[in-house]
């Protein structure tokens, strides 16, 4: 099995992070997938932005639940990011966040998966897994979308909306059964920190296939994960980890 590799926020680590620029780079790179955050707006819209508030990734200030489509859209999305070695003021700041839909609209373009996680450990956004589910059902992608959370009732809550969802759950611990866990909650696998991976790797033997890997940024760290054979490895450097994931697929065909 090759080890699949997911932009994390698209590829954050080049672009603004959550932004329609960020998600193109990182499928022109070859991923196999997007990872995303949703947040709900005031007027009930699923927007694509990692934080509660756009204080860090916008040029502007609030809680998104506080701010309407309309309001959200006017802020810039990439002008906060001049730190990056790419950044480009002629057209990043023209940036937007996006919503669930238009993500949608270009991932079903390419056919690949989409890791929609809900930001929903803060605040309490009451019906978003219902207009996730709706939104995602809607494009008829039902079968590529995995679902994840640190919070778990989020994701219970999605199960039972669509028993056919697949879900994970988000940690930074390997649990000390967790084979036990994903049984008990029907997960379909389990997201986990690389360091907890990297530390306690025994604890998912038997049961790689279904461990997705968080973040994974290092050359070093990405080949013993895909050595010891994780179904995913998500990271902020899509072209970097798909040179890897090449490579190491080419000698298993030698071998």
């Amino acid at each position: 099995m090759q080890t699949k590799i997911y932009g994390h926020r698209g590829a954050m680590g080049e672009y603004p992070e959550n932004t329609m620029l960020a998600f193109k780079k990182a499928i022109a790179a070859g991923v196999d997938g997007l990872e995303i955050d949703v947040h709900l707006s005031r007027d009930g819209e699923v927007v694509v932005i990692h934080d509660e508030y756009v204080n860090r990734t916008t040029d502007g200030y609030g809680a998104v639940k506080d701010m309407d489509l309309r309001a959200l859209k006017l802020l810039s999305a990439g002008s906060e990011f001049e730190a990056l070695d790419n950044y480009d003021p002629t057209t990043w700041t023209s940036e937007q966040i996006p919503t669930l839909d238009e993500v949608l609209n270009l991932v079903e373009y390419y056919g690949i998966e989409l890791n929609i996680e809900l930001k929903t450990n803060v605040f309490e956004y009451e019906g978003i897994e219902q207009r996730v589910h709706e939104i995602v059902a809607d494009h008829n992608y039902l079968d590529k979308v995995i679902y994840s959370s640190f919070h778990m009732p989020s994701i219970l809550r999605m199960k039972a909306i669509y028993p056919e969802a697949r879900i994970a759950w988000l940690t930074d611990k390997v649990p000390l059964w967790p084979i036990d866990h994903m049984e008990e909650l029907a997960l379909e696998a389990l997201h986990i920190s690389y360091k907890a991976i990297l530390r306690y790797p025994g604890r998912i033997s038997g049961i790689e296939d279904r461990i997705r890997v968080w973040t994974v940024n290092e050359t070093t760290d990405a080949r013993k994960l895909i050595d010891h054979g994780v179904e995913t490895l998500m990271t902020n450097y899509p072209e970097r980890m798909m040179a890897i994931s090449r490579t190491h697929q080419k000698k298993i065909e030698h071998i």
